[in-house]
């Protein structure tokens, strides 16, 4: 039997945290007729519009065969717009799309705060954003290189 390092345990306590969040978020959010990912996608593009789509890309948890299929839902569904300029596409959210964020954003913020304030302490949940966020900061360096 092999023996598993710190550094992957930590890493499959991370994957398994990310899932089971989404699938909490999921059920959460079926409540507004979106998936974790479409709230995912509508914030990014809410916070950064416009914004070209392969910027978007790399902005969310989306894989990039996922987030054009994402894009043309969401696009049917009225919550972005598409702009064509030469071989960029730009995105923005519609008004429906501003709508759907005024609706939704402050309950799931509320959602996920509440998680993590019923198992970390504040302190707890200070030191853990740090370390995640030096975490993220390498692994976008290292997809840089």
């Amino acid at each position: 039997m092999r023996k598993s390092t710190l550094g992957s345990l930590i890493w499959l306590s991370i994957a398994r945290f990310t899932h089971q969040s989404n699938l909490l978020s999921n059920e959460f959010l079926r409540q507004f007729g979106i998936t974790a990912a479409q709230f995912d996608v509508l914030n990014q593009v809410s916070t950064y519009q416009p914004l070209m789509q392969s910027q978007l890309a790399t902005k969310v948890t989306v894989s990039e065969g996922g987030i054009s299929r994402m894009l043309t839902r969401l696009e049917q569904e009225e919550y972005i717009q598409r702009k064509q300029d030469w071989k960029t596409k730009w995105i923005t959210l519609t008004s429906k799309g501003e709508e759907k964020m005024h609706e939704v954003f402050e309950h799931q913020l509320t959602f996920q705060t509440s998680i993590l304030n019923e198992c970390l302490t504040e302190d707890e949940q200070k030191s853990l954003y740090k370390l995640m966020t030096k975490l993220q900061k390498y692994t976008e360096n290292e997809l840089k290189n």
